[in-house]
């Protein structure tokens, strides 16, 4: 059930636009499965690593999500205000933020990750679909990191 590479072309053709049309339609789904908890698709992938990993600074959060400091302060502000995390200085340098979970966030982990996992059956991939598809997008990521980013611009 493998795409014919030769009936493909131009913007079909292209692994950065199934991505990208890919990303926008996730977008779209994590919406509908999390209107519910008042949590957008960001904010569920920040309180995933959270509920995995905190406490942790934001830097290490950052590093986790692949996001600068500069966006992940108004998303992580907003989960404040929700009540979501907790946002605390380090009482070694005043500089690093320790971010939290809420008791109230640690209450609703189960059924939030249970609903969307519910959301994933709707879309009828199997466990081993859904494997195989994380380890080729892995696989794209990890070649993307290992690029020479000067090679690329030296390239005609």
């Amino acid at each position: 059930m493998g795409v014919d590479m030769e009936k493909l072309t131009g913007v079909d053709s292209k692994v950065c636009f199934a991505i990208y049309n890919a990303n926008k339609k996730f977008n779209r789904f994590y919406q509908n499965a999390l209107s519910s908890y008042d949590l957008t698709y960001p904010q569920y992938i920040v309180m995933v690593v959270l509920w995995q990993y905190a406490p942790m600074t934001v830097r290490e959060l950052g590093s986790h999500v692949d996001l600068d400091s500069g966006t992940l302060t108004p998303l992580l502000k907003r989960l404040d205000k929700k009540g979501w995390i907790t946002k605390e200085r380090s009482k070694k340098d005043e500089r690093v933020v320790n971010i939290g979970v809420t008791d109230q966030a640690k209450k609703l982990e189960d059924d939030i990750c249970t609903h969307v996992d519910t959301c994933f059956d709707i879309l009828g991939m199997s466990k081993t679909q859904i494997a195989d598809s994380v380890e080729v997008i892995d696989n794209i990521l990890d070649k993307l990191d290992k690029v020479d980013t000067k090679k690329i611009k030296d390239a005609k």
